[in-house]
This record gives C-alpha cells, structure tokens and sequence, in this order.
C-alpha cells in the first residue's frame, strides 16, 4: 500500500497482516481522490473508521490543511501513528482513539470548525455504522456549508438516499466496493 500522489507521492505505508483490517485499494483511492480533485488542498478533512491511515494521509498528501484520525482498534491507532512518524507528519494532524460515535460527540464540542470532507469505512459486515454514523453527521454541525461525506461500502450494500440532511448525490462503483458521495441538502445550507 502506498501513498498515490502529492508530498509523499509513492511512499509505503504499513498495514497490519491477517483479516483485522481491510486498507482502502490504492486504486480506488486514486478514484476517490480524482474525483475530489483539487478541492482537497487547505481543507479539513475527517477520517473515520481510519483503519492504517491512508485515506487520511492521502488528503494531507494532497495539500489538506488538516486530518483528524478516528479508530477505535488499538493495533490500528498504533499503526496509524507509526505511518504518520515514517511520513514526518507532525503537524495538521490528531488521531482520536474511540469508536465513531464517541469521537463526533467529542468533535462536536471542539472549537476548530467544521470539516470539508468526511470519509467513511466502517468493516463492511458492521452494516447498522453506516445509518449511525452517517445520521449523526446528518444532524451534527460538523459540516461546513459545501462538505462532501464519503461513504466505502460493499458494492451489493445499499445506503438509504439521505440522513438528516445529507442527500447522496453519487454512487462510484469498482470491483467489489463502492464509494457513495453526500453532501448538504438545499434546506440545510
């Protein structure tokens, strides 16, 4: 696995062995990152589910201002921390080691702002963290008025069209994954 393009164009990142965690493609992380293209640079971006980093490290690599780190498996915290450190990042970075739920609520109360991007992934057999997650974005303030929120789900699992106020405007399939793209209904801007 490795970073795609940008600052750390090419680097290798680390991933823990066996079943524990399933890494974003870097080919559908390449798609991703298209697709977002150069809107990415000076944003925020929130990595959730964050598994070995990668989402995350990649939106840095492109020029994010910032990414916030969310993972609850301790061997994946630990792993996200080493990636980041073998990278040099230091700086625009805080890795949160909770589950979802509580670090929105935690994120939530935080004075730096709302998020430009969020990225989802929960394990593809945890289907009830889609609808928790995406719902509490919904009905959060975390977002700011023009914020994309990307959830990576099985090809054959199908999301509701909205949460709250977020409306999904985009289904990107490859291979067995898709990535479902929502953004802020008319209303809630």
């Amino acid at each position: 696995m490795r970073v795609i393009a940008g600052t750390y164009r090419s680097r290798i990142l680390k991933s823990l062995k066996g079943q524990a965690l399933r890494p974003t493609s870097d080919w559908l992380r390449e798609t991703l990152f298209n697709v977002l293209g150069p809107v990415v640079a000076g944003s925020r971006f929130l990595d959730l589910y964050a598994g070995t980093g990668a989402v995350g490290i990649e939106a840095l690599s492109r020029g994010a201002a910032e990414s916030v780190f969310v993972e609850n498996h301790a061997a994946a915290a630990k792993l996200i921390q080493e990636n980041l450190a073998s990278l040099k990042i230091v700086s625009g970075v805080q890795l949160i080691a909770a589950d979802a739920s509580q670090a929105l609520a935690r994120l939530a109360i935080r004075p730096r702002g709302a998020f430009d991007f969020v990225f989802l992934d929960p394990p593809y057999a945890a289907g009830r963290e889609y609808e928790t997650t995406l719902s509490t974005l919904g009905a959060s303030k975390l977002l700011s008025p023009a914020a994309i929120v990307i959830a990576e789900h099985r090809k054959s699992f199908q999301l509701a069209e909205s949460f709250g106020v977020l409306q999904r405007f985009r289904v990107l399939k490859q291979g067995d994954a898709a990535l479902s793209f929502f953004r802020l209904g008319s209303d809630a801007k």
